[in-house]
């Protein structure tokens, strides 16, 4: 059970922190800077794209994980 919980914890970091960089990234090639100073439409546009990028990334980190689960208790 210990195993299992540490593959749920490490997965849905991975899937998160992964989301969160990706969201970044295409901010930043449409120009929109998180860290500029002050809270304009880009600051906004950047940080909600990070944050939705981190909640996707963690979404796809549980389907991956349910599917893996399923996969492995078929071949039983």
């Amino acid at each position: 059970m210990d195993k299992s919980l540490l593959i749920e914890g490490l997965s849905d970091a991975v899937g998160f922190v992964g989301g969160a960089l990706l969201g970044f990234w295409i901010g930043r090639f449409f120009g929109l800077d998180i860290f500029s100073q002050g809270y304009g439409n880009a600051n906004i546009v950047g940080i909600v794209l990070v944050g939705a990028g981190g909640g996707i990334g963690l979404q796809l980190a549980r389907r991956w994980r349910k599917h893996s689960s399923k996969s492995s208790t078929d071949k039983k």
